[in-house]
């Protein structure tokens, strides 16, 4: 067992709009080259002393100014052994979102809502988010 990994824990969230489409952000080549382009769902890292939920909002605020209602709901837990010595522990949810998109172009360069249909059919996206899609968790 490996004792030099770095823990890291993450949130993400897939948005659903009232139109019952579900948001994708296209991440920045610039910021983030590995990932080279995928789209991915609202979500980061989180901070220490503040909650899930905060951290969430948090989340949401600085990628898209959108405003959570209601609680979302636990959908994921996934363990993520990078081969750069991160362990990632990655919380994803399901959730309702409302207002306008203000797009932080620092992190994501562009964003679409799509439907269910569509969303299952995409190749390009980050590949943690495709395994619960392919799985099927992300429908619950």
């Amino acid at each position: 067992m490996e004792n030099n990994l770095i823990l890291q824990v993450g949130v993400k969230i897939l948005l659903q709009n009232q139109k019952n489409k579900y948001l994708l952000l296209r991440r920045s080549l610039e910021k983030y080259p590995e990932i080279q382009g995928r789209w991915d769902i609202v979500g980061g890292r989180i901070n220490t002393g503040q909650t899930l939920m905060e951290n969430l909002q948090r989340e949401i605020t600085e990628e898209t100014e959108l405003k959570l209602v209601g609680t979302p709901k636990l959908i994921a837990a996934q363990d993520i052994l990078r081969k750069t010595g991160h362990h990632v522990i990655r919380l994803t949810y399901l959730g309702q979102a409302e207002g306008d998109i203000k797009l932080d172009t620092s992190e994501n360069d562009q964003y679409q809502w799509y439907t269910r249909q569509e969303l299952e059919a995409l190749d390009d996206i980050d590949v943690y988010f495709k395994e619960l899609i392919d799985n099927q968790t992300i429908w619950v």
